[in-house]
């Protein structure tokens, strides 16, 4: 009796040892499957600008040439600058604007929209096929600053660099007004806030120059 116990018991047992294994087994690649599909969708909704709407592509896009315009016009005044504070304010909005440049380019490039290209050179009235940004200088003013120097470069720099100020300070608030990614209207706040006191240090400087 002993040996057929055995007998019938061993399939038995075999039986519950594999089920009791493949349940295991399943346990172990649940949460591993599921962790994955988690992963994938939190990537997926951060890469492809899903907070972002088209006034905030038209900001980055408007605001990349814009910027590239003041950089244009900064780069100047380190060999036609008369006065010192001049210089050096321009090489403040140099040093601001490029990464912002870069900052923004980054921005179109994860929400799949074209970077504009640097036409600077062509003349800073062109905004990549739109209608001239507010505050950028034309092709005859850019032409003008190029050839003074001393004083003469001092007045025309502040003046043009102001009124530049001025319009991007209007595109930034247009920003904040109707944009919707985070980082584009913290950008934005900058954006005002920098260029508001810059206008006035350019301001106080018009009266020594």
């Amino acid at each position: 009796m002993n040996r057929m116990n055995r007998n019938l018991l061993l399939p038995t047992a075999a039986v519950t040892a594999a089920v009791l294994l493949a349940a295991c087994g399943g346990d172990k690649k649940t949460p591993a499957v599921a962790g994955s599909q988690t992963a994938a969708g939190t990537s997926a909704s951060t890469s492809t600008g899903a907070a972002s709407n088209d006034a905030d592509v038209k900001f980055a896009q408007d605001m990349i040439v814009h910027h590239r315009g003041a950089i244009a016009m900064a780069k100047l005044a380190g060999t036609r600058a008369g006065n010192a504070e001049v210089k050096a304010l321009a090489g403040k909005i140099e040093a601001a604007q490029g990464p912002e440049i870069a900052a923004m380019s980054g921005w179109l490039t994860n929400w799949g929209k074209e970077v504009p290209k640097d036409d600077t050179k062509g003349g800073m009235d062109h905004g990549g096929g739109a209608s001239p940004m507010p505050g950028m200088m034309t092709d005859q003013e850019m032409a003008a600053l190029e050839k003074a120097s001393g004083a003469e470069f001092d007045k025309m720099f502040l003046e043009m660099m102001t009124k530049h100020h001025e319009g991007a300070i209007m595109m930034a608030k247009g920003e904040q007004a109707n944009g919707q990614d985070t980082s584009a209207k913290d950008l934005a706040g900058k954006i005002i806030a920098d260029q508001t006191a810059e206008i006035a240090t350019m301001r106080g400087l018009l009266q020594s120059v």
